[in-house]
């Protein structure tokens, strides 16, 4: 029996999506997916590669063609210096992007530093590879970024690795230049590796800066980069993810798991992101701009609409709103004591609102709510409509 498995959790995240499909005319604020469609150039390679029968199996870690746009992407737009195409894997989503990494790094027992709050999954990896998450959290008051000396706080003789993640899922906190320049160092002093988990590096506002830890001096060698097509392209159901590393062991380790979790990524999804990668890349900026005006709509209507029960300043990144419930306020009839999930379940069962509490995201997210401003306009404005009715009847 691999009772190991037993001590890792669901994200409450697909607790909450089953429970939305019972609700009639739903707000979708719950779901981390866009609106938008994928771009016409992915699709049409998509269905092209379709036509000409390009249904069988492929090379491990992705068609040549593919590694070889990957890595010069990384090179001209990550900054990385990547060596040979090779270096570049195609894996089934950023998610699966982990699952091969963590399994490649870590013995039984290893320790990996994660931000806090944090996506569920990215613990959840680290423990399916009998790792041990150590949770660091981030500080609000620094725009949901790690101060170096708590970071350093945690490294123990069993630690491995540091788990980076910006921007952030839920908070849409962003590291700097300087933050990334100070981990690095750490990293460097106590030999660790970075795990740098970068799904929406191209979702930043306010004319903002992204930056891969993998791309300053001498970095490529120790971290491992982690993107995906899911959030760049909205092509979250097509499950596209990659990951490099420069580590020839790494390199073997992680194509055993990609051969023994999936022999190769879809023969139609991989010919579908040549497409995207070869053709215009306006819709990227085109799709940033957009979440732009939807994050500024939101926390417009945001304050008034809940009669002052949720605050926070908006992100710099990703698209989620993380924010703060109001101490005080309580459901009568909640029968758990998690204020979060008091509130996930208050605001699904009178407003029809999906959100996640942020006691999902570990202790820290405990009083905070995440929101995906990511859906349609009109469904923001409808769902900020529910909550002020709701919240003014309370």
């Amino acid at each position: 029996m691999s009772h190991y498995l037993d001590d890792v959790p669901y994200s409450g995240i697909i607790r909450i999506r089953d429970l939305m499909y019972t609700v009639k005319d739903p707000f979708r604020l719950d779901q981390g997916d866009v609106s938008f469609d994928a771009p016409d150039t992915l699709k049409e390679a998509l269905i092209r590669a379709v036509r000409e029968n390009r249904t069988h199996y492929l090379q491990t870690t992705g068609i040549p063609r593919l590694q070889e746009l990957l890595a010069e992407k990384m090179r001209r737009k990550n900054g990385i210096p990547i060596g040979a195409p090779a270096e570049v894997m195609g894996t089934n989503g950023g998610i699966h992007a982990l699952y091969v990494t963590f399994p490649a790094r870590l013995e039984p027992g290893d320790e990996v530093i994660v931000p806090e709050p944090e996506w569920p999954p990215a613990l959840g990896n680290i423990l399916a590879a009998r790792g041990v998450p150590v949770s660091c959290p981030l500080r609000e008051d620094l725009g949901w970024r790690w101060a170096l000396e708590d970071v350093a706080a945690k490294v123990t003789p069993r630690t491995k690795a540091i788990y980076v993640n910006s921007p952030g899922n839920p908070t849409g906190g962003v590291f700097t230049r300087a933050d990334l320049g100070g981990l690095a160092s750490l990293a460097e002093r106590h030999n660790l590796r970075v795990v740098s988990d970068e799904s929406y590096e191209d979702i930043i506002f306010d004319g903002g800066e992204h930056v891969t830890i993998a791309s300053l001096p001498g970095m490529y060698p120790r971290t491992i980069p982690v993107y995906t097509f899911s959030k760049t392209y909205a092509a979250t159901g097509l499950r596209l993810g990659y990951v490099a590393t420069s580590d020839h062991v790494l390199q073997d380790r992680m194509r055993k798991v990609l051969l023994y979790t999936t022999t190769n990524v879809s023969s139609i999804v991989q010919y579908g992101a040549v497409g995207a990668l070869e053709g215009s890349q306006d819709c990227v900026t085109a799709f940033r701009r957009e979440l732009q005006a939807r994050r500024d709509l939101f926390y417009a209507g945001l304050g008034e609409a809940s009669g002052g029960i949720f605050s926070g300043a908006p992100p710099r990144g990703a698209f989620y709103a993380f924010v703060t419930i109001d101490p005080g306020w309580r459901d009568p009839e909640a029968t758990q004591t998690s204020q979060s999930w008091a509130m996930t379940e208050y605001l699904i069962r009178h407003a029809r609102v999906g959100c996640i509490p942020g006691a999902d995201f570990g202790p820290a997210g405990e009083g905070h709510m995440r929101f995906c401003f990511a859906r349609e306009r009109e469904e923001l404005t409808g769902a900020l409509e529910s909550m002020r009715t709701v919240f003014g009847n309370a």
